[in-house]
């Protein structure tokens, strides 16, 4: 099994996180221990990536992706694509 690779290396690295309004990822009027928090961050290509971070420890790894795939991440909770079986 081949290892995935990660497409956003490249741009993860010129990200300015610094000034980046990190919103959490919880529902309305309800705060989660664990939850996640994201940011929309402008990159000089023209592209406003998001970057997702775990806040609990803002200093490990930030995920990043495109605004295509945000999107179509937003659609699928949505649609409930990643809810537990109940």
């Amino acid at each position: 099994m081949s290892r995935p690779t990660d497409d956003k290396a490249h741009i993860r690295h010129e990200l300015d996180l610094t000034g980046a309004s990190w919103i959490r990822a919880e529902p309305a009027g309800v705060t989660l221990e664990h939850c996640a928090e994201y940011a929309f961050v402008p990159h000089s290509d023209g592209v406003t990536y998001v970057a997702v971070r775990q806040p609990t420890d803002p200093g490990r790894a930030v995920l990043v992706f495109t605004p295509s795939e945000w999107d179509a991440f937003a659609r699928g909770v949505r649609d409930g694509e990643f809810d537990l079986p109940g």
